[in-house]
């Protein structure tokens, strides 16, 4: 009984730093751009069957009683990705854009894969090609050339470039990639997301339809890490390891207890 007990406490103390873990990456990210913060999964472990027998108090004999289930404790299972939308700011910048809604944009990795993003703050390289701030291209590419005065993007994704003597040209068309499930999407770091088989395959559409948000120029969409509430499941975290430890101690002394009446 006792090893049960501390073999349950340990699994609810190595879940507890597993989450203060995810907290502590939350609080990290908060001035990341788009960066969406993850929540820890867990699922309690396998219950064990006991058969308790209490004593007749008439015969003193042992009767058919009632089975108790006792746990085993606990386990993390994932950590989920949540795609809130975070507070659009304004940075005027022609190149920065956010999106306001559902959607990703696309872009292509050196390897020719595809990865998605919901950071905005693009650059342009010396082929005069729009990229993000690893240099990964935005596909469908859009290509800005040197005569090029100023860039005007629409909520629908349309590149109007203004040139030299005062006329316009369409420069490309930014589409945006949606997922039945992005909380399924892998996580790669550079704020660049991979579709797997539970995210499904990216549905591309033109922005500012019903199944796409807008894309606003001249902003970028902040973390939606919100501070309180990860200082809030922080102290949750920190007390409920202080009682897991609290629990190996009362077993230990339980132990202890049990030794010496078994000495004397």
């Amino acid at each position: 009984m006792s090893t049960r007990a501390l073999r349950t406490a340990a699994s609810g103390m190595s879940a507890q730093e597993l989450n203060i873990e995810v907290i502590s990456n939350n609080i990290a990210n908060i001035n990341t751009t788009a960066f969406k913060k993850n929540k820890p999964q867990f699922q309690d472990l396998m219950y064990q069957q006991v058969s308790v027998s209490p004593i007749n108090s008439e015969s003193s004999t042992a009767v058919s009683g009632n089975t108790l289930q006792i746990g085993n404790g606990v386990q993390p299972t994932s950590t989920e990705k949540i795609f809130n939308q975070g507070d659009m700011t304004q940075t005027n910048n022609q190149l920065d854009l956010a999106i306001s809604g559902q959607g990703f944009f696309q872009v292509k990795k050196p390897d020719g894969t595809y990865a998605y993003t919901r950071d905005g703050s693009f650059k342009v390289d010396s082929e005069g090609k729009i990229v993000t701030s690893s240099g990964y291209y935005l596909d469908p590419s859009v290509t800005i050339d040197e005569n090029t005065l100023s860039v005007t993007i629409a909520k629908d994704g349309s590149v109007q470039a203004t040139k030299v003597g005062g006329s316009t040209s369409t420069a490309g068309n930014i589409e945006l990639a949606r997922f039945m499930n992005p909380g399924g999407l892998k996580s790669l770091g550079d704020n660049l997301y991979e579709q797997t088989e539970a995210s499904g395959t990216p549905i591309i559409g033109t922005p500012n339809t019903s199944s796409f948000g807008s894309v606003n120029q001249g902003y970028l969409e902040a973390s939606n890490v919100d501070i309180v509430e990860e200082m809030i499941s922080m102290i949750s975290a920190q007390r409920a390891y202080e009682i897991n430890s609290k629990t190996v101690q009362t077993v230990e002394q339980m132990m202890q207890m049990a030794n010496n009446l078994k000495n004397n």
